[in-house]
């Protein structure tokens, strides 16, 4: 499989770059009616990530790197008067609906209650490569204003000429034109009944400036909130198709194991059973899901596992299995010793994505077309992968994408999509497949683990004249440091990975943010300075100074304990153009060991703000879920299996972990408006463990740093 890489693509994106996990077999007589006869030659090669949008077919409208121009494949304003807006992008529990959706309102001046957001499905929706690296604001945002500020003027250009008035009089308010001089009002569905209208966007249309911004910028409620709040949403794993039956998946005895004998007579003795078996796919479809689990359990099968590592030699697996060179990037030369020099190793474990809710799919086929449901962040990929797996056209497959319960860069593959569809072909019928906990655990990527060796060199008046940072098979998202010295060195090395990885929220720079923010912490304890003052006094970024200012004003920095127990600790950091700072006040036990983080202040700035009370959400639920992964968080595995594939076993944040959250939004209303779904999660982890370095002066470097408590 020859898999080309996409320049820019972040190492870390294993799970893009992994060839399909499953080859299906055709019937000889179904492969040949469906590309005739004659002599076939076949190059089974996957495009690139970035090629996805130069494939003919790839997208509705639109050739090569840029989407659809037209007017029409991205808004139609009924004659109703609704407004209904085509966007690729998923909404995964980020809220990005309602920002897109203010967008919108903002330029079109309608109200929100008009505008209806038909997103990622994949025979509607303008072809989008998928809802990650914090892309769906910086791109989607300002597609949708030029969008609706075109249609905006091509309204009022349709007014004038119908009422002969002078344009520039016009008024555009509350979903209509009104005419000053004759008292008019033309609501938007009176000036397009009965007309097909088509407007190519300008590269420029005029814009609403911020300075006017009357709907973005403000904390409108979440779109269709109630409907979640009254359980009225529904998830794939919530949907019903006509004569739909359930399905599961025989899962190998261990990761690699391949399939050896396999007797599937019991199971098919069920009533209502259908095994399917295609290759190393085994699977059954049944009425219900109890006598889906009583026919997987009925099958007997033999596995053949080749020795597995386990968690207890990770780590040093890495480091000696990197290759060289590295792969990475690397800047100036090896550090000089300054004075003060401080070497330090950081490891971190894998995690799950552990989102509410698992990967599910339901697949239907008709007239040898398919329909997928799934909760995924690439709906175009997902409808690529089933393509090829089936070996049939794109065109041939639809991906539609309920808004899903959390995604945090673990749904970008289409694994149950796949499934269920391959379970719906050899039953004939729809199939709902839901997985289980315990094979989101499992079967799941994982975000990757990794071996980081940072070297800072300080001279005696507390200036970093030597930086050198190498991180092992986590990645090199954010690696270099964004303080200033002159000679500094940052690689990433390829390194073997036991157990499957790929995007996590942040990707590596959690990782990277906590070593290095870690060994600033380290490196201004040996100058003797204040750690707010060490990154200050070697810091020239304005952003990034912006946000450490603003967080350490709004904590309190520099300001006495209340006891003994407790400590203070600050990290800054930016990923994605966003930048960030944590200041975190914990409490640490000494009899029992427990760290409790009872106070968070975070400062935020990612450009203009579109929904203010959604960008606080994003960082409360960012501090969380990187609370899970600073403290407790670990896959734990052996023997080719993970051994805490269950919430009682693999410890998540809960209410009693929850400390008192203040977020300082630092709102850059000229600027552009960056994504803020990943960047938040970067500095608190650095930020707890500096703080329990204050309290108790011990220095932990592994994450999570007290799985089982602190040891004081």
């Amino acid at each position: 499989m020859n898999i080309p890489d996409e320049p820019g693509l972040e190492p870390e994106r294993y799970e893009l770059r992994a060839a399909p996990r499953y080859h299906f077999r055709l019937a000889r007589r179904e492969f040949l009616r469906q590309l005739g006869g004659g002599i076939l030659v076949v190059s089974l090669v996957r495009p690139a990530f970035a090629q996805e949008s130069g494939r003919p077919g790839a997208r509705r409208g639109g050739r090569g790197g840029r989407g659809p121009q037209e007017i029409s494949a991205w808004l139609h304003i009924g004659e109703d008067g609704i407004v209904t807006v085509f966007t690729g992008k998923t909404e995964v529990g980020q809220n990005i609906r309602t920002a897109l959706t203010q967008v919108v309102a903002e330029e079109l001046h309608v109200p929100i209650p008009a505008i209806r957001l038909v997103m990622a499905d994949t025979q509607l929706t303008p072809f989008d490569a998928g809802t990650f690296g914090s892309r769906t604001t910086p791109d989607m945002a300002p597609q949708l204003r030029r969008v609706a500020a075109t249609a905006r003027e091509m309204l009022l250009n349709l007014a004038a000429e119908q009422q002969k008035a002078d344009r520039a009089a016009l008024v555009v308010a509350d979903g209509k034109i009104l005419v000053p001089s004759t008292g008019a009002s033309l609501g938007f569905g009176q000036l397009t009944r009965g007309q097909k209208l088509v407007q190519t966007v300008p590269d420029a249309p005029v814009e609403t400036p911020p300075a006017q911004w009357k709907v973005v910028g403000t904390a409108v409620p979440k779109v269709n909130g109630a409907d979640f709040v009254s359980g009225q949403h529904r998830y794939t794993s919530d949907l019903k198709r006509p004569g739909m039956l359930h399905g599961g998946v025989l899962r190998p005895a261990s990761f690699g194991a391949k399939l050896g004998t396999l007797d599937t007579k019991e199971a098919e003795a069920l009533p209502d059973v259908t095994v399917v078996h295609d290759g190393e796919f085994v699977g059954v479809t049944a009425p219900d899901t109890l006598t889906v689990q009583r026919a997987l359990k009925a099958i007997r099968a033999e596995w053949k596992a080749e020795p597995q590592t386990s968690d207890r030699e990770l780590f040093d697996g890495m480091r000696k299995g990197a290759p060289g060179p590295p792969a990475g990037e690397a800047n100036g030369t090896p550090p000089v010793d300054g004075g003060h020099t401080v070497r330090a190793t950081y490891t971190i474990a894998y995690i799950a994505h552990a989102p509410l809710e698992p990967r599910a799919a339901v697949a239907e086929w008709t007239d040898g077309k398919l329909t997928v449901w799934t909760g995924t962040q690439r709906p175009f990929g997902v409808r690529s992968d089933l393509a090829q797996a089936f070996r049939i056209p794109e065109e041939s497959v639809r991906v539609i994408v309920p808004d899903t319960g959390s995604g945090y860069g673990g749904k970008h593959t289409g694994e149950a999509a796949i499934e269920a569809a391959r379970l719906a072909k050899g039953a004939g019928k729809p199939v709902k497949l839901v997985w289980t906990r315990e094979e989101e655990f499992t079967w799941a990527y994982l975000r990757p683990a990794g071996v980081i060796d940072g070297t800072a060199s300080v001279t005696h008046d507390g200036k970093l004249v030597a930086w050198e940072f190498h991180n092992y098979n986590s990645g090199g998202s954010a690696l270099r440091t964004l303080y200033e010295v002159p000679n500094q060195k940052s690689e990433f090395h390829n390194a073997p990975s036991p157990l499957r990885q790929g995007s996590y929220r942040g990707l590596a720079a959690t990782a990277n943010h906590f070593a290095r923010e870690s060994l600033m912490d380290e490196a201004a304890h040996a100058a003797g300075l204040d750690p707010l003052e060490f990154r200050l006094k070697n810091l020239t970024d304005p952003r990034l100074r912006a946000v450490l200012q603003a967080a350490a004003a709004a904590f309190g920095w520099g300001k006495s304990k209340s006891d003994e127990s407790r400590g203070f600790g600050i990290a800054g950091g930016s990923e994605k153009n966003s930048y960030v700072a944590t200041c975190a006040e914990v409490a640490i036990d000494r009899k029992t060991g427990k760290v409790s983080v009872v106070r968070v202040v975070q400062a935020f700035e990612c450009g203009a703000v579109l929904n203010p009370d959604g960008l606080r959400n994003q960082n409360e639920g960012s501090i969380l879920m990187g609370l899970g992964g600073a403290l407790f968080e670990a896959i734990r595995f052996a023997d080719g299996k993970i051994s805490n594939p269950r919430f009682s076993e693999y410890r998540v944040p809960r209410f009693s972990d929850a400390p008192r959250i203040e977020i300082v939004l630092l709102d850059k209303r000229e600027a552009r408006s960056d994504g803020a779904g990943e960047t938040p999660i970067v500095t608190i982890a650095p930020a707890i463990g500096n703080a329990i370095f204050a309290a108790t002066g011990i220095r932990l470097r592994t994450m999570p740093m007290v799985p089982n408590g602190l040891k004081v």
